[in-house]
């Protein structure tokens, strides 16, 4: 994957990413690298022509990508599933705020992609310290099942429960995207539907905030248990 600025090329070196080839601008602070990664100082105008992002930060580099498939089985614990979350900046900070609150996220097809530029930025190299897994709908809803976990979606049903009362220390939750939300087969697997008390005046809430409330009950679960 192709990556830009010193923060993550910082988080890969830490986290022992195989990184290939570095690019940087006159000025610029390299952390030690090692000896198979090729680094070569660019101009200003060959640094921003081939920059994935429109305000280059100083350092672009090629990483290798851990692999995305889901292992043979979840353990047990806490898992995000996205369904067509396409903002690549949303599911950055998903992933982001899933590893400060201790889940593990699987994106579902329609998602923007882990390792896009603007994902990698938005997640401050999370992706290079914490697995995240891409999969079919069929295939999560079978790891979940065969893990023993319910799985919830995040909508608006005459059942639906309010987060705050709902066991989230052991379970998978579907945060649907930013337009549509949960897809109606996504929301056909889900046991049970949660919401998010808010003001009548709201309608709803940008996806990464509304994982972001989902993560931190559920890290609010560990070493209670809330009424199911």
């Amino acid at each position: 994957c192709l990556c830009d600025s010193p923060k993550l090329l910082r988080e890969a070196l830490l986290w022992g990413q195989t990184v290939t080839a570095v690019l940087y601008t006159e000025g610029t602070d390299l952390p030690p690298l090692s000896a198979a990664a090729r680094a070569s100082q660019v101009t200003e105008s060959v640094m921003r022509s081939v920059s994935p992002m429109e305000t280059p930060q100083g350092v672009v580099f090629s990483c290798a990508m851990a692999s995305t498939d889901p292992p043979e089985r979840l353990e047990p614990g806490r898992y995000l599933l996205l369904d067509g979350v396409q903002d690549p900046g949303n599911v950055g900070t998903i992933l982001r705020t899933a590893d400060a609150f201790g889940w593990t996220v699987l994106l579902l097809p329609g998602c923007a992609d882990l390792y896009n530029p603007k994902t990698l930025r938005a997640g401050m190299g999370v992706q290079f310290r914490r697995p995240a897994y891409a999969c079919s709908l069929e295939r999560a809803a079978e790891l979940v099942r065969a893990a023993g976990l319910p799985l919830y979606a995040t909508a608006l049903m005459e059942d639906t429960a309010d987060v705050r009362d709902v066991d989230l220390a052991h379970c998978a939750v579907v945060i649907g995207s930013e337009g549509r939300g949960i897809s109606k087969e996504a929301l056909a697997l889900c046991g049970r539907t949660v919401k998010i008390p808010m003001n009548d005046t709201c309608e709803s809430l940008n996806a990464a905030v509304a994982a972001a409330v989902v993560l931190w009950e559920g890290a609010r679960n560990d070493g209670r248990r809330a009424p199911c």
